[in-house]
């Protein structure tokens, strides 16, 4: 029987990866060739992929951003990749994203107390998530952490039910 899937892909931390790897033009990424991979045979519920906010404060700088974060935004709509926001940070002059590990971690919780699916595929390193990872396990779903080989977070493979680690030769099918 096929398992439902859900992605839950942390677009920062997705895009540092990428960049690693010399891999990182989002804009031709194919992320429905992409979801479908990560599921194999099984049904695609939904992909959801994380982003800080780009505010335009009126410098060059957020302007470029903005207009670049909104072809991003193009690019998933396209792929029928549902985004969701959390906020970009100043400080000292550094950006820092909030609030999308919060937003993951909801909607882990909420795909596995109103049973959206069996399977939670999450891609991403960051081991905040560990408690929600835990609480889906508990409640019986299977939890697939998806990693990239050159940098996975062994705290990650152990929190997750399964693991799934990338190379660059296996992402570079999804860029045009």
């Amino acid at each position: 029987m096929k398992q439902k899937c859900i992605i839950l892909i942390d677009g920062s931390n997705f895009y540092f990866k990428l960049k690693d790897l010399k891999l990182h033009n989002l804009l031709s990424f194919n992320f429905s060739k992409f979801s479908q991979f990560l599921v194999r045979s099984n049904k695609i519920v939904g992909t959801y992929y994380y982003i800080g906010r780009i505010k335009q404060d009126g410098s060059i700088k957020t302007e470029k951003l903005f207009n670049a974060q909104q072809k991003l935004l193009g690019q998933l709509k396209k792929h029928k990749v549902i985004y969701k926001f959390g906020y970009l940070l100043k400080n000292d002059g550094v950006y820092h994203e909030k609030g999308v590990d919060v937003q993951i971690a909801v909607d882990m919780l909420f795909t596995a107390y109103e049973d959206v699916a069996n399977r939670i595929i999450i891609v991403s390193s960051d081991t905040d998530l560990e408690p929600a990872i835990k609480k889906a396990k508990e409640k019986g779903k299977i939890v697939e952490y998806v990693g990239f080989s050159h940098k996975a977070s062994v705290a990650m493979v152990s929190f997750c039910s399964e693991s799934t680690l990338l190379k660059k030769e296996d992402l570079q099918q999804f860029i045009k």
